[in-house]
Parts: structure tokens; C-alpha cells; sequence
């Protein structure tokens, strides 16, 4: 059942039983028979087909979405039964939010690929919502994401806490005296935020919240690092962690403004699927993670 089912969703992608064929690296025949033998066993006709194409009816969508998350368990399974015989090695597919991803995370990989060479690491870089549902679906073993996006097929723990600061670029600040930065000057400048979605956005409109900011002009960019040179550019103030500014802080081209009730305090969080068996390497990195205190030790270096 499991190689009809790789060769039904062959076919779907490819839409062509030939190049499906060349794909598996078998002849179309024995691809043809393995489609048919899997609509006898469900009972229905699965593609609809012309001279130059097939494409999936109403019942093939069905079991092409089923057929997906049949093989991704198939995977997972194999996987854990060969870390019970194989222990500390695999692939080991991480998801990390921007922040931790880009400025935390490669430090910590380093340690951990020198402690456990035999597991190879498969790092994805995105917001906290696809992260997290990507761990959820099981394309992902464990992530560590900002932010409280919600999903009912994970399960998070806290894993450090961070600072997140307002910051403006030297030249501006410098220009500015303590009683001009009122809030009424605050509204009038463009805040540069990141795009809905993010662990940083959310923690950004906290912010403003609690500064009672209410922008006048947004600008949105979908790095981290875009939003740093747009800043020390003078195109606007941003919110961001401690853990990204350091190095420009510490040439001096962005500075921290101070203001009540800031800065804020917020966590990063690891996420796994919900389920009682997970890779070997899966728990190895987790167990690492929680006891390099990664914030703090990035702090020091």
C-alpha cells in the first residue's frame, strides 16, 4: 500500500505516467498497474484522463491529502524505529523563527554538531505561525519560535526569556533632545515593523501598546536585518530583541531610547508535535537546547 501510494502521488505532481515512471525510476506499465490496483482496493476512480495529461478528480484530491499525511507517519515511524537501533544519528529537521534562527541559533548548532556528529541538521527560517504548523504537520521535528501563536497539534515549553527594545538610529537620536521625544513626536515618525504573522510583530504592537503609540506610518519588511539598515539609514524607529542589536549598539550607528515601561520582556519557546514517540535526535536537541541557556550564553561571548 505504501509504494501505491508514493507512485499515486507521483502521478498527481507529475500529472503524466510516463514522467512519473522516470521519476521512480520504473517503466510505465508497472506504474499504470500500481494506480489501478489502488483504485480496485478503494473502490473509485481516482484521476481523470486525456490524451496528454491526468489530473485528479474530486475523490483523487481526497486521497492525495490523506495519501500525504499517511507517508509523512510512514517516515516518522521508520525514523524512530531507527533511532532505537541507531542511537544518535538521522536527520534532524529544525524550525526556528527569524530572530532565533538568524542571530541565536547557528552558535548553538555549532556545539551541538561537534557533541553529536552523526546527526545532520536540516535548518527552515521562517515566521512563528508557519513554524509552528509546519511542526504541527510533522514537516518539521522541533522549532523555537517567539510570539503565542496557538495550534492544537503541538506542544511548547518556554526556553529563555529576551529583551526587546526601542531603538533609532544614532544620527536621529542625536539630533533629538530628551524633551523632544514626546509621544506626540513618536507617532509622526515611520515605524519599521515586520510583517503580520512574525513572533517580532506581535511583540512590536505590544510595544506600541504600552508605549501608547499609535503610528502614523508603517512600513513592513520581512527581515530582521532589512529593518536594521533601514534604521541606521534614518528611514524610521523599530522595536527589537537584545539579541540582534549587539553588534551595531556597540559601534555605536543604532542607539536604545528609553521609555516608561520598556524594554519588555518576552520568550522564546520550543514546539513539538504532540505525540508520544519522537526521533532520538529530536530529544537529543531539545535536551540541548534547554541546557545551553541560549540568550545568556550568547551574552558572553
Amino acid at each position: 500500500m505504501i509504494q501505491q501510494l508514493l507512485t499515486f502521488i507521483t502521478v498527481a505532481q507529475h500529472r503524466n505516467f510516463t514522467r512519473a515512471a522516470e521519476h521512480l525510476h520504473t517503466t510505465q506499465p508497472a506504474v499504470s498497474q500500481q494506480i489501478q490496483t489502488l483504485e480496485r482496493t478503494l473502490g473509485a476512480q481516482l484521476f481523470e484522463r486525456t490524451n496528454r495529461s491526468v489530473e485528479l478528480n474530486q475523490a483523487g484530491r481526497v486521497v492525495y491529502d490523506y495519501a500525504k499525511q499517511i507517508i509523512d507517519l510512514y517516515n516518522h515511524m521508520t525514523r524512530v524505529v531507527d533511532d532505537m537501533i541507531h542511537d544518535e544519528s538521522g536527520v534532524l529537521r529544525i524550525g526556528a523563527s527569524f530572530t532565533f534562527g538568524e542571530y541565536i541559533l547557528p552558535q548553538l548548532l555549532a556545539g551541538f554538531v561537534a557533541r553529536y556528529p552523526r546527526i545532520t541538521p536540516s535548518v527552515s527560517i521562517n515566521n512563528t505561525r508557519d513554524v509552528v504548523d509546519h511542526v504541527g504537520l510533522g514537516l518539521l521535528d522541533i522549532g523555537i519560535v517567539e510570539g503565542h501563536y496557538v495550534n492544537d497539534k503541538v506542544s511548547v515549553e518556554h526556553l529563555a526569556d529576551d529583551m526587546v527594545f526601542v531603538i533609532g538610529s544614532s544620527r536621529w537620536l542625536n539630533r533629538v533632545s530628551a524633551d523632544d521625544r514626546t509621544r506626540d513626536r513618536l507617532e509622526e515618525q515611520t515605524w519599521i515593523l515586520r510583517e503580520e504573522g512574525s513572533g517580532t510583530r506581535e511583540v512590536q504592537e505590544h510595544a506600541l501598546a504600552v508605549m501608547g503609540i499609535a503610528p502614523s506610518s508603517i512600513l513592513e519588511i520581512g527581515s530582521t536585518q532589512s529593518i536594521k539598515e533601514c534604521v541606521e539609514a534614518g528611514l524610521g524607529l523599530t522595536i527589537l530583541s537584545e539579541a540582534v542589536l549587539r553588534k551595531e549598539v556597540h559601534l555605536g550607528t543604532l542607539q536604545i531610547l528609553d521609555w516608561p515601561g520598556l524594554p519588555l520582556r518576552r520568550e522564546f519557546s520550543i514546539v513539538m508535535q504532540k505525540t508520544s514517540f519522537h526521533p532520538q535526535s529530536t530529544h537529543l536537541f531539545k535536551r540541548f537546547l534547554q541546557a545551553s541557556d541560549p540568550v545568556s550564553s550568547l551574552s558572553q561571548k
